[in-house]
């Protein structure tokens, strides 16, 4: 057997052993031994992406809703560079990734060979660690090196404290194919099951025990771990739970949806300063809730991790792991207080949406609103996020994730495949036009791929909305090229290059008709960037009068 062929085979069946079921592979030539020994593999599911980047983000979508690493390979050069926002973003958001990029051996490097490049640590710091394998030699130690280095590669990948992407470069000398000679210096295979190498978890850190307080908050942010325990104690401490869309804590009777219009309210945020705050994940979506959390009597963060932890306000005054909260004595002023603004603030900015037509932030409500329990919305980290974080109303049986960890649109039709292929239940996404023609190519699937259940919902306001809503818009005479970058692409014909089901929703009772259906399909709403700054406005102010009027 040739040494390319032995390192995949020995590789791949230890990535099985440690739990590895899923494989995303875009094709390449120096990657042919990783790709025929995963192929081989009936333990693997295996996606095949012709577009790198669409294929890294696909990889990031499965490992997300999955919880548990998945595998991402590509041949040599540029392809491995093609991951590398994916990357970006499976270590800013904890993700568990295992980059797998076939290189050239050393004597081609640095020769002007075809598709060379430094790939060693390629990705800088976006990973939780970095090895080269080396080039395989048939020679006694090789298949223990494998299998013990690949091992510690899915555990550094799994976490559990501080999941993330590993970069693996796997250097292959020419065969790739194998040549039909099975011998080897020593096994290649091995009796038992599961990994090589068992990892042991830590025990449990201690719990920060908190004193007892009436005027506390539980504030969830995009990430959180452990939510319902979390949310369960605030309610027995009377607390009220701020909660963005992918935070998996805006549901029950503590929830209060409308928190940006209540702490954008200055006299609300002023007579509601609480004596301890409790952050779980990172919440980085309204800048009134993010000013507030820096007046907080003692502001502790929750993270599983303590060598890195969300603290973009620098106002934590301590980190932990875990934290008790308690029940505390009193009456529940606070807690009735901030349910009388919250109930203010949704009947009037509800009044404003069910005024508005098919507007943005009315599409982001009523499609969480309408979607059957069990499903999984996945959103742009634009407009569309936010919009859900603005106008959705508390409920329980929806997930909403999204590519919050570097915030960025790319990938996102990729990880929304992803995450539904990794879902049991129906899945939907919601984004806008830019972020979709960004990532249109998450829409190629060969015939004998996976195909999820996805709808994609599309919001086309031909351009880049979001910046309707900030100071550029001001500047009126270069706005629109350089910010509002109208595209006049016509979303119909994209679908139909791909054989992809569309649908074109004008009025608000047609969206729950749209989104049924099975496969993966497109749903295209259009919408006006200048009347949604309006009527954001609206909202804001129509808010913000219902929340002083509380206050009297």
């Amino acid at each position: 057997m040739n040494p390319a062929t032995a390192l995949a085979a020995v590789l791949v069946d230890e990535l099985a052993r440690c739990g590895l079921t899923d494989v995303v592979l875009a094709p390449g030539s120096r990657s042919t031994p990783l790709a025929l020994a995963v192929h081989a593999d009936s333990r693997i599911r295996l996606h095949v992406r012709v577009d790198e980047r669409s294929a890294s983000f696909l990889a990031v979508g499965l490992a997300r809703r999955g919880g548990r690493p998945v595998a991402l390979i590509c041949t040599s050069g540029t392809a491995a560079v093609n991951f590398h926002p994916a990357v970006v973003e499976a270590h800013e958001s904890g993700v568990p990734l295992l980059v797998l990029t076939a290189d050239r051996p050393p004597e081609l490097r640095d020769t002007g060979a075809s598709q060379t490049v430094d790939q060693v640590k390629l990705y800088g710091t976006a990973v939780r660690w970095f090895s080269e394998v080396g080039v395989p030699e048939e020679r006694p130690g090789q298949v223990a090196y494998w299998r013990s280095l690949t091992c510690r590669a899915y555990q550094r990948a799994l976490g559990p404290c501080d999941p993330g992407p590993v970069h693996l470069n796997v250097a292959f000398r020419e065969p790739l194919v194998p040549d039909g000679d099975e011998s080897w210096c020593e096994p290649l295979e091995r009796d038992g099951k599961g990994p090589w190498v068992r990892a042991r978890t830590a025990a449990p850190a201690t719990a920060l025990h908190l004193p007892p307080t009436r005027r506390g908050v539980l504030v969830v942010g995009d990430g959180a771990t452990g939510t319902r325990r979390y949310v369960a104690a605030a309610g027995m401490a009377g607390w009220p739970v701020l909660s963005e869309p992918s935070g998996g804590a805006r549901y029950g009777d503590h929830a209060v949806s409308a928190y940006h219009f209540l702490l954008g309210t200055p006299e609300f945020a002023g007579a509601h300063r609480p004596d301890v705050v409790v952050t779980l994940g990172r919440p980085s979506l309204s800048k009134p809730l993010l000013n507030w959390i820096g007046q907080a009597g003692e502001h502790i963060v929750v993270a599983a991790d303590m060598t890195r932890w969300p603290d973009p306000t620098r106002s934590a005054t301590q980190v932990v792991q875990t934290v008790e909260i308690p029940v505390a004595a009193g009456d529940d002023a606070w807690l009735r207080s901030w349910r009388r603004a919250e109930t203010a603030a949704r009947d009037a900015i509800d009044g404003v949406m069910d005024a508005s037509g098919l507007s943005e932030p009315r599409l982001a409500r009523d499609l969480a609103g309408m979607l059957p329990d069990g499903s999984l919305l996945f959103s742009g980290s634009s407009m569309p996020v936010r919009d859900l974080d603005q106008a959705m109303r508390p409920r329980r049986g929806l997930r909403i994730m999204a590519n919050r960890g570097a915030a960025g649109i790319d990938g996102v039709v990729s990880s929304a495949m992803g995450a539904a292929l990794a879902h049991p239940g129906p899945s939907y996404a919601l984004m806008g036009d830019l972020t979709f023609l960004h990532d249109q190519n998450g829409l190629l699937l060969g015939p004998r791929e996976p195909r999820p259940d996805l709808c994609l919902v599309v919001v086309n306001n031909d351009g880049g909305g979001i910046f309707s809503l900030l100071p550029q818009a001001a500047l009126r005479d270069p706005f629109e090229r350089i910010f509002g970058t109208a595209h006049g692409v016509d979303l119909g014909h994209v679908a139909a290059a791909t054989g992809t089901p569309y649908t074109f929703v004008d009025e608000p009772g047609g969206l729950e008709r749209a989104v049924r259906g099975e496969g993966v399909r497109l749903v295209e709403v259009r919408t006006d960037r200048e009347s949604n700054a309006v009527l954001h406005t609206t909202m804001r102010d129509t808010a913000h009068a219902a929340v002083l009027a509380t206050l009297s």
